[in-house]
């Protein structure tokens, strides 16, 4: 029967991708309005969705115990980076592509589609666990992820300010959820009317991250789409190597269910739609990311059912 719900799950998902791909077609949706779509969804969805969220599911008891759980994706992340880093050398990656290699290996799309994806299969009570992944993926991207990306393109030589990573580590999502965090544990409440406020405009967050996806598939060409080594490392990396890393190291911990199920999840959703807007920002390889990120994100959607079918034997 899991897999069933799973399936029914995911479908709902897929229409809202769906839905996306075709008012892009039709011409609704365009460039613009993908932009649009990412701006609202982390400045304003996002980070009202954490407030209203985490207020209302945690005391400060539950919150210290939650912190905990942050061993998991950290050390799991940084095993997976260097297994992406050995492989992005025994494959000889263009150097070109290396540091967009070895991103899209370990970190994945923890917030765009992890927060969507874990409340269809969970509900609310696993967005704190998809949040303390959430800080892990982004801290590591924007850190080691960013920094090989740079590498890659005609900017590989500049530097980057200190500040300028940790205004990209400390983004209006992760400020949100640590503003809820500090209210927590200093014992101090929102009137209704704001935390209300807050649900509704968190509300968009999942219709318009599917959205905005769809849009994403539509500026691919499928033409463009070409089998290669690189590919399909990658795709064992993301639904292979990376969940069973989180499984093993999960395995050994005194973790609640929910949370290792939440993080093995997270582990194995597609790459990071930031990584092609990073590569274009540092003249890599924008296409090959954008590609990687589009198949990834088809597959999550059979890939997913999968590991749900796991988790009955593994659990």
């Amino acid at each position: 029967m899991i897999i069933f719900h799973t399936i029914e799950s995911i479908f709902s998902i897929v229409l809202m991708i769906i839905t996306g791909y075709v008012l892009t077609n039709k011409g609704w949706f365009d460039e613009k309005a993908s932009q649009l779509f990412s701006r609202i969804i982390t400045n304003l969805a996002l980070p009202t969705y954490m407030i209203w969220n985490l207020m209302s599911t945690f005391s400060k008891d539950g919150l210290l115990h939650l912190a905990t759980g942050l061993i998991v994706p950290f050390s799991s992340m940084l095993a997976c980076y260097v297994v992406g880093y050995i492989v992005s050398k025994v494959l000889k990656v263009q150097s070109n592509r290396q540091g967009t290699f070895r991103s899209m290996f370990f970190v994945s799309n923890s917030i765009f589609i992890g927060l969507p994806v874990n409340l269809a299969l969970f509900g609310e009570q696993s967005v704190p666990y998809v949040l303390l992944y959430y800080i892990a993926n982004t801290s590591l991207f924007w850190t080691i992820g960013a920094g090989g990306i740079r590498n890659d393109g005609a900017s590989g030589n500049d530097k980057v300010s200190v500040i300028e990573v940790v205004k990209k580590i400390f983004s209006p999502p992760l400020l949100g959820f640590l503003f809820a965090i500090a209210l927590i544990l200093g014992d101090i409440s929102l009137p209704h009317f704001i935390l209300d406020t807050c649900k509704y405009l968190g509300s968009m967050t999942t219709p318009l991250s599917m959205l905005f996806i769809g849009i994403a598939i539509y500026g691919v060409k499928l033409s463009n789409i070409k089998i290669s080594k690189d590919m399909i490392a990658i795709l064992i990396g993301r639904f292979v190597i990376s969940p069973m890393i989180v499984m093993a190291i999960a395995h050994v911990m005194p973790l609640p269910l929910l949370m290792k199920k939440v993080f093995i999840i997270q582990a194995m959703l597609p790459v990071m739609t930031q990584t092609a807007i990073v590569a274009k920002s540092y003249h890599g390889d924008t296409e090959y990311a954008a590609i990687m990120t589009t198949v990834t994100t088809i597959l999550a959607i059979l890939v997913i059912p999968v590991y749900m079918l796991i988790f009955q034997y593994y659990f």
